[in-house]
């Protein structure tokens, strides 16, 4: 099973956190984009853009955090961070 972890933080506060589970056979990639739309979903956010920066962390640490440069419209909050919590 893959989880994708995501929370919302304000001024280093937790505000909202959520699990998305994934069954799927799908590869890796479209398990995390799927995941993504999922949590933007639950938070009732629009979904970040992926800078260069993001796909790095990703990439390194199976983690990343969107900020306000990563989303067209305004957000209330400082960052949103997804983090794999357990894969296939």
């Amino acid at each position: 099973m893959f989880q994708l972890w995501g929370k919302i933080f304000k001024q280093n506060h937790l505000l909202k956190d959520h699990v998305v589970c994934d069954d799927s056979k799908d590869s890796r990639t479209a398990k995390v984009f799927h995941s993504l739309t999922a949590l933007c979903r639950e938070f009732d956010l629009a979904e970040p853009i992926w800078l260069d920066m993001n796909i790095r962390d990703f990439q390194r640490r199976s983690k990343t955090r969107f900020t306000s440069d990563n989303f067209i419209e305004a957000i209330d909050f400082d960052c949103l961070e997804i983090q794999v919590i357990e894969e296939d």
